[in-house]
């Protein structure tokens, strides 16, 4: 039988898949994942065909935002280096020191236009009399995966297409968002290198040293993706609002001490061994962002937020229409008003305030969130201690990953011949820090799929949504590494004209290949990791992989066996596979079962059970 005729319905999920007195079928589009999987009468193949149908659309649909907003962001930081490296190997080497400076900070703050919606997860995938067809696209995962009627592969397959759908359509708006947000950074560092040398290193030093409250505030707001996914999939949606003030909350009280930090940037980046000059502009440059670190504490929060609820797209809207606003006012600022650095430095802190004034409007306007957000609420002040430490959890183990590169990169700064090895692991880093936003897109995605389907009971969709999105990462991610080894002899030309650099940058390739197949598999499953809760645990991995085994054999490659900069990039390939391979392992041996029960259990606990839910 030609499965691709079929239709389906979904009434009853207790009824058989297949009855022999049914004239009419429904749309694919109607069944869920979870029937799918489980419908004893299909075969293995139907069953994986089917399911694999459902999960390719749900993962589109989360994963190519994202990709686009991660890599807007990181192209910012990379665009800038290109500029610093056609000035010359010095300023290229300094803008690496610089934005791995910054991006310690970083690493602690980290759709559509529609809402996804699953089909009835309980009904079945044919039932009798059904006159009316449906597209795909409404066909529940989770109905297609216990669906027992269907044989595995067809199961497999039509899951599969489902989950395809949502995820690309998850995606690619967050990687837009991202790609957007580190745009506005290199385009505000590229102004600052049209201005003059000491103005691009007061710029990459500001960059660098602002990396870290970015990382801090990103790393908390995942917290956001944990609480909102599972409560949004399990039909809790009042809970979303109070999720979000609360975090919004925490996290503008965690950013008073970095303000405080911040306002004495000057005697500290003296300590640090960095010029007078340098350190003066540099200091004044990170006074006009300091309002920028509060934009970040509500727009980490805001874009959790609208990703729990597979709302990915007005994001990238926005982003895109900040990033040009933000270019036309610098050049203003720049060449009409010649306010100079501190022009740039107010419109990139105001153009991220235009990001968060449109998100926090388009929430509160938008009918899509009615039943999530009904509005400030004094609940939110309660729990602030627990959320924090949730958060904190979420923040360590980004924040952990963000640096472990940052440090390599200081460190190729101790080796022999530190130009030519700053310059080369930084043009690398960029290619990767580039590729890796493809699978943070995914990593956003899997974790919105991972924590809804946890969160509205359906085991074997979390599951399915898990391997879906690793092995379409990982299928991008080896295509990307061939293209690396590919173009290694040319690559390196768009940052620098240096030709023993681009030599050095030739021999790292195929290190980069590895790195960049890893990466293809790490984030992903750290998305399913934070969907899951998982975070605290993740932070012990990323501890002993990166920083008991990554960094040690690095240097003592890089320094001892004098292998140099290809030394320290084999520890971080170390550290980095010890950890794809824990977590691989830690994600193979999960009861699923147990962690829809856990979500239950988490969503109670955060719920305050003294009021009663809003309708």
């Amino acid at each position: 039988m030609d499965v691709s005729n079929e239709t389906v319905e979904t009434t009853d999920l207790r009824r058989p898949l297949v009855n022999p007195a049914d004239t009419e079928v429904k749309p694919l589009s109607e069944v869920g994942l979870e029937s799918v999987l489980t419908e004893s009468s299909l075969s293995y193949r139907r069953r994986v065909y089917l399911g694999a149908c459902i999960e390719m659309k749900v993962l589109s649909r989360l994963a190519l935002p994202a990709i686009l907003i991660y890599l807007v962001n990181s192209g910012m930081g990379i665009s800038a280096r290109i500029f610093a490296g056609h000035v010359g190997s010095q300023e290229l080497a300094a803008a690496s020191i610089g934005n791995s400076c910054f991006n310690l900070v970083y690493g602690l703050m980290v759709r559509p236009s529609e809402t996804t919606n699953l089909a009835d997860l309980r009904r079945p995938l044919v039932v009798p009399v059904v006159s009316e067809r449906k597209p795909p696209a409404d066909v529940g995962l989770e109905s297609v995966l216990t669906e027992r009627n269907l044989p595995y592969r067809r199961r497999v397959y039509l899951g599969a297409c489902i989950e395809m759908k949502l995820l690309f359509r998850l995606a690619l708006p967050a990687i837009l968002v991202y790609l957007v947000n580190s745009g506005m950074g290199i385009s505000a560092r590229i102004f600052a290198g049209h201005l003059g040398k000491n103005e691009l290193a007061a710029a990459s030093i500001a960059n660098s040293c602002f990396s870290l409250v970015y990382g801090l505030m990103l790393g908390m707001g995942s917290a956001v993706e944990t609480l909102c996914g599972q409560a949004y999939g399990a039909h809790r949606y009042e809970m979303l609002g109070i999720y979000l003030q609360r975090a919004t909350i925490v996290l503008a009280l965690v950013g008073l001490p970095m303000t405080l930090l911040y306002t004495f940037s000057y005697p500290i980046l003296i300590l640090l061994g960095e010029p007078k000059t340098v350190s003066y502009m540099g200091s004044k440059y990170i006074a006009g962002l300091i309002p920028q670190i509060f934009a970040y504490a509500v727009n980490f929060t805001a874009q959790k937020f609208l990703q729990a609820q597979s709302v990915v797209a007005p994001s990238a809207y926005i982003s895109a229409a900040a990033l040009i606003l933000q270019i036309l006012l610098t050049w203003t600022t720049v060449y009409v008003m010649d306010m100079g650095l501190m022009g740039i430095a107010y419109v990139l802190t105001i153009s991220w305030w235009v990001i968060v004034g449109s998100q926090c409007f388009y929430i509160a306007v938008s009918p899509k969130f009615r039943h999530t957000w009904t509005g400030l609420s004094w609940r939110s002040f309660q729990g602030l201690w627990s959320f924090f430490k949730l958060s904190a959890g979420s923040a360590v183990m980004i924040c952990l990953e963000m640096w472990y590169s940052q440090i390599l990169v200081l460190l190729a700064g101790l080796l022999k011949d530190p130009a030519r090895s700053l310059d080369s692991l930084s043009i690398c880093m960029s290619i990767s820090a580039l590729s890796f936003m493809v699978s943070v897109g995914f990593n956003a995605a899997v974790s919105v799929r991972t924590s809804n389907e946890l969160g509205a009971g359906n085991p074997k969709s979390a599951l399915f949504s898990t391997w879906t999105a690793t092995f379409v990462s990982f299928v991008i991610s080896v295509t990307e590494a061939l293209a690396v080894i590919w173009f290694r002899n040319y690559v390196s030309y768009i940052f620098t004209s240096d030709a023993d650099v681009a030599k050095a940058v030739s021999d790292l390739c195929p290190f980069l290949a590895i790195t960049i197949i890893l990466n293809g598999i790490q984030p992903v499953l750290s998305g399913v990791a934070v969907g899951c809760g998982w975070q605290t645990y993740v932070a012990y991995v990323n501890v002993g992989c990166y920083y008991v085994v990554g960094i040690p054999v690095g240097c003592i490659l890089g320094f001892t066996f004098d292998f140099q900069a290809k030394g320290i990039w084999t520890g971080m390939i170390g550290g980095t596979l010890m950890q794809t391979l824990i977590l691989l392992y830690v994600t193979y041996r999960t009861d699923w079962d147990k962690e829809v029960e856990t979500a239950r259990k988490r969503l109670d606990m955060w719920e305050d059970k003294k009021e009663p839910l809003q309708s």
